[in-house]
């Protein structure tokens, strides 16, 4: 059935809000967990504790965000699914996830004598402090099956509009990797080493907790669960179709971050450290907007798969309106409490008045990114995952050319690439979406798994 045979709908904003106030306060939990961690080894009398901490913690974020195409191919495929009222395809949707989750966790496990010193060694550090940084992440790569399979389970979640369960599940495991934290490093003196057991035993503990909460809502759904259904290799073809793309996608974005970082480090510390204030809240502001996105995925996705083409622009335009609300007030308090934000963060003078120098980019942010954002969402409740790849690798296709011309300008040459490449991100997606919305779209944007 398609979307003529029925009435325009609207979305109501308390639908939106009811989806994306969960995923909001998840993503908040996730730093908070960060600075509580630095916190507890920061007090540790030796800082090569918390050098190893802080680098071998940058390791794992690009490591395991690099995998983080299970959370979104999961959700946007569930959506479909749930929108369609297939439960058996949620459920074989979520058993055969789960198992590309587990082999890619125990192939990093498998690599991780190899991989870890040469990745440490990458990222670089004094000695001492890559040494401790290679021992915690010898601990914390037997997390990866759990890490992973979860990424599985709250995507599985999400796109049944779960948002509540979602927050269940972070806030557990944030608040077990909180107390373990305390009692190991603490308690029992283990410093570094206790945080990585602390992730580690949190990651496992949070799959325990999110197995149990999908076979209380496979109560609510019919069929069962069968093992014959990680047999099925069509499926799985299907399945890796979706997911490499946004994995070349989630590659191309983990470089641009980092070549960020590079360059702004290679300006000197003052220009690292202000770079790093003003990406802080950037990252806050990424927060609220991935809230709304994701929301977006689990309303597009379900209209998608049940054929209802006109609740698709409906939530798109629902979800566009909180995402453009939220872009305007960050960029308004940005423009007006910038400067005291910056001291908040940093009582250093040097780093203060390099920051505000840069601030008007900080201010501009928000209103180029968000639909970067939000299209995110619109494509990965679609399923659309190749147009997110090719925007993504025709904004790198800009912003490498653009940091080359503009080194003259420094910093702000710098700044000027990266704000050039989330706009490629939001206009390509935003036109591709505009162009297809009434045709193409509704016909080839769902996905059928095969049977």
């Amino acid at each position: 059935m398609t979307d003529s045979s029925h009435r325009p709908v609207k979305v109501p904003g308390r639908q939106v809000w009811r989806l994306a106030w969960p995923i909001i306060l998840s993503n908040i939990s996730v730093p908070l967990l960060g600075l509580v961690g630095t916190a507890v080894i920061g007090h540790l009398p030796d800082a090569r504790y918390l050098g190893a901490v802080t680098l071998a913690t940058t390791l794992f974020n690009m490591l395991f965000w690099a995998f983080g195409f299970l959370r979104m191919g999961t959700t946007g495929l569930t959506s479909q699914a749930h929108g369609r009222q297939h439960d058996e395809e949620a459920r074989a949707l979520l058993l055969q996830s789960l198992a590309l989750a587990g082999a890619l966790g125990i192939v990093l496990i498998a690599l991780s004598p190899w991989l870890v010193p040469a990745a440490v060694q990458l990222i670089g550090g004094a000695a001492d402090v890559q040494a401790l940084a290679i021992r915690f992440a010898h601990i914390r790569i037997f997390s990866a099956p759990a890490v992973l399979s979860n990424y599985v389970i709250l995507g599985w979640f999400l796109g049944q509009q779960r948002t509540r369960t979602t927050l269940l599940l972070t806030v557990t495991s944030n608040t077990a990797n909180v107390v373990l934290t305390l009692a190991l490093v603490l308690g029992a003196s283990l410093h570094s080493d206790g945080v990585a057991w602390a992730a580690l035993v949190a990651d496992y503990l949070a799959l325990g907790l999110g197995i149990a909460l999908v076979m209380r809502r496979s109560k609510a759904l019919s069929g069962r669960f069968a093992l014959s259904m990680l047999a099925n290799t069509k499926r799985y073809r299907a399945l890796f179709q979706v997911n490499k793309h946004l994995f070349i996608r989630t590659l191309a974005l983990l470089f641009v971050n980092s070549f960020f970082t590079s360059r702004g480090a290679a300006s000197g510390t003052t220009i690292l450290a202000a770079n790093a204030v003003l990406l802080e809240f950037i990252m806050l502001t990424s927060y609220a907007l991935d809230g709304f996105a994701q929301a977006c995925e689990a309303l597009t996705g379900r209209a998608a798969g049940a054929q209802r083409f006109d609740q698709f622009g409906a939530a798109v335009r629902a979800c566009a309106k909180f995402s453009l609300y939220t872009s305007l007030g960050a960029a308004l308090i940005f423009a007006v409490f910038g400067p005291a934000m910056i001291d908040v963060l940093t009582s250093i003078d040097a780093v203060r008045q390099t920051a505000r120098d840069y601030l008007p980019w900080l201010v501009a942010m928000p209103l180029i990114a968000v639909w970067s954002y939000l299209m995110d969402g619109v494509f990965v409740g679609a399923v659309a995952t190749r147009p997110m790849r090719d925007t993504l690798l025709l904004s790198v296709a800009v912003f490498l050319p653009i940091w080359y011309l503009t080194q003259g300008l420094g910093n702000h040459g710098l700044w000027l690439s990266f704000a050039l490449f989330m706009l490629v991100r939001s206009t390509s997606l935003s036109a591709i979406y505009l162009r297809r919305r009434h045709g193409i779209w509704a016909d080839n944007a769902t996905y059928r798994a095969p049977h």
